[in-house]
């Protein structure tokens, strides 16, 4: 009797490395596991074609037509793992992850290993489980979303790693340099569960990933757990204060940072007076139009993670 393949597409970005020709054995090793667990395996490359949509529309059609859904492969760091999860919320076909990134959270909470053939065998024989994705308009982010002096972090941290290569102090000597050229205060008014209240602040943070928060040790780490908006809000914007927060930061200690304040809830709406509000999200810039509504959309995703792996 025919047996029919599932259908495993791999969604890679050329900049995290993957499928480059330097590692083309290693890249042979990864889809030769694949392919003895009975996978027809394609690869797609996240800007070979004209917008990512269009790329997905292709991906998916493969899967829709197979009687078993198979798995939709993120091969990359943060951006390419957000891009592919909004593609796949509230869908029966699960998001396979090989970590490529810098910190790789998402892999991290989920106990994928960040050895890339191990986690090959989670995608090949693990279980699907699904997890709570965090919403800021119509984005998604799996990690974290901000405001204010986080997205320049962001973008100082890329000047760095194009100059210097990817390497985790970079987050931290970027954020050195932000704090010290480019320090902003914004003018917003936070609703938090349908009650306001007003607030300058040069950074607000809002946290998906509980292993991010708790390596923090904030305490709403396990509100995250849970399915709640977990926020961070800093309350002063002079140097001396920024410099302690940054400190603490490194430190792992950032609930004690002076003017530092966390809160959950259900849900956040962002106001202020301003057309637009550059907002960092999973590591991506983008500008969004006030007021910002953040929600929680509760096990909305299905990710293939190991058999032993604790629940989230």
């Amino acid at each position: 009797m025919f047996k029919q393949h599932k259908p495993l597409s791999i969604i890679y970005n050329a900049k995290s490395g993957f499928h480059a020709s330097n590692q083309a054995e290693f890249y042979e090793q990864i889809i030769n596991r694949l392919s003895k667990h009975g996978f027809e395996i394609q690869s797609f490359e996240i800007s070979s074609q004209r917008s990512f949509d269009l790329l997905m529309q292709k991906v998916l059609a493969r899967h829709r037509d197979c009687e078993h859904k198979g798995v939709i492969v993120a091969a990359g760091g943060d951006g390419t793992l957000n891009a592919v999860a909004a593609s796949l919320m509230g869908l029966d076909i699960p998001m396979g992850i090989l970590p490529l990134g810098t910190f790789n959270y998402v892999a991290r909470v989920l106990n994928i290993p960040l050895d890339l053939l191990e986690a090959t065998e989670v995608i090949a024989t693990g279980t699907t489980r699904n997890i709570h994705v965090a919403q800021i308009n119509n984005h998604i982010y799996l990690n974290n979303a901000s405001l204010g002096l986080y997205p320049l972090f962001i973008q100082k941290r890329e000047l760095y790693n194009q100059r210097f290569g990817r390497f985790p102090l970079h987050a931290y000597t970027s954020s050195l340099d932000v704090l010290i050229r480019d320090r902003k205060e914004l003018k917003l008014e936070v609703e938090v569960d349908g009650k306001k209240y007003p607030v300058k602040t040069p950074l607000i943070f809002f946290g998906n990933n509980q292993l991010q928060l708790a390596e923090m040790n904030l305490k709403i780490a396990k509100c995250a757990e849970l399915g709640q908006v977990a926020g961070v809000v800093v309350a002063k914007s002079d140097k001396l204060t920024l410099f302690k927060m940054l400190w603490q930061l490194i430190q792992g200690n950032l609930e004690k940072a002076p003017d530092v304040y966390s809160f959950a809830a259900d849900e956040v709406k962002v106001h202020s007076k301003r057309n637009k509000l550059t907002v960092a999200i999973d590591g991506e810039i983008v500008e969004m139009q006030p007021p910002l509504k953040i929600t929680v959309r509760k096990n909305a995703l299905k990710v293939m993670v190991p058999y032993d792996s604790a629940p989230v």
